[in-house]
């Protein structure tokens, strides 16, 4: 008797702590609603161009990117403008980063130490970029509660990483749309958990058939007078896009 109320008892706690009482949601669709998020804006396969813009007390300065993505584990990132960096190329394959510099003619292979350093001088960090770092793979999901952002309804969820894994964040915050699973919100913390930076996205449109945020405003938060903005030009989701596009060689003949 005393183990089949013992057995009860386990059973109960589970239970309970697998559903979140203001939701109803699982621990399951937690996972679920961020892996939405995190590939919102590139779909089974993605061609995109956008701008980025860096704004600092003393100047501004623009540059222009052409992406292509397939599935979580490619992308390829080329940089159109401005001149002085025009032929500068990331690729993601897998866990593997490289990087092509025009100047000295070579790719050169991103260690770990470098995910967290800033992105050619902006308010984003290579893994912001690249995104090595999985979200739904790489962390312990909480669903705080909702709340309201930019008068979309959101989950407001907390992630801590997997006690082995490798990522370069403490802690994220996220604020996911219900309606459509975009991330409005993201706060990134260091080891420390300070606070290091906010996204805040905003001027939700259609692009390529999907409801997805065309700005995104990065704000480091021990520089107030800074941010960086990136802006979706165009974008194509489910494209088809050559095997070869994913490769080491093809980052040196890229023609954008």
């Amino acid at each position: 008797m005393k183990n089949r109320l013992f057995t009860l008892l386990i059973a109960i706690c589970f239970i309970a702590f697998s559903f979140t009482p203001a939701t109803g949601q699982t621990a399951s669709d937690i996972e679920k609603i961020i892996y939405k998020a995190e590939n919102k804006l590139r779909g089974k396969s993605s061609i995109s161009q956008m701008k980025i813009t860096t704004i600092r007390a003393r100047y501004t300065r623009e540059m222009r990117m052409k992406s292509w993505t397939q599935g979580e584990d490619l992308s390829l990132m080329y940089i159109m403008e401005p001149v002085r960096d025009k032929g500068t190329t990331y690729l993601k394959r897998n866990k593997e980063i490289w990087y092509y510099l025009p100047s000295i003619e070579r790719n050169i292979k991103m260690p770990p130490s470098m995910m967290n350093q800033s992105w050619m001088g902006t308010d984003l960090s290579n893994d912001d970029l690249v995104k090595k770092t999985s979200l739904s793979k790489d962390f312990d999901h909480t669903l705080i509660g909702m709340e309201t952002i930019s008068e979309k309804e959101c989950y407001h969820i907390k992630l801590i990483p997997h006690e082995n894994a490798d990522v370069i964040w403490g802690k994220i915050e996220l604020w996911i749309e219900k309606e459509n699973f975009n991330v409005m919100k993201q706060e990134s913390f260091d080891e420390d958990m300070e606070l290091v930076n906010t996204m805040l996205a905003s001027d939700i449109k259609n692009m390529g058939g999907e409801i997805i945020p065309s700005k995104m405003e990065f704000f480091p938060a021990d520089k107030p007078n800074q941010k960086t903005l990136m802006e979706y030009e165009s974008i194509e989701f489910d494209v088809t896009i050559p095997a070869h596009y994913f490769t080491t060689q093809y980052m040196t003949k890229i023609k954008a």
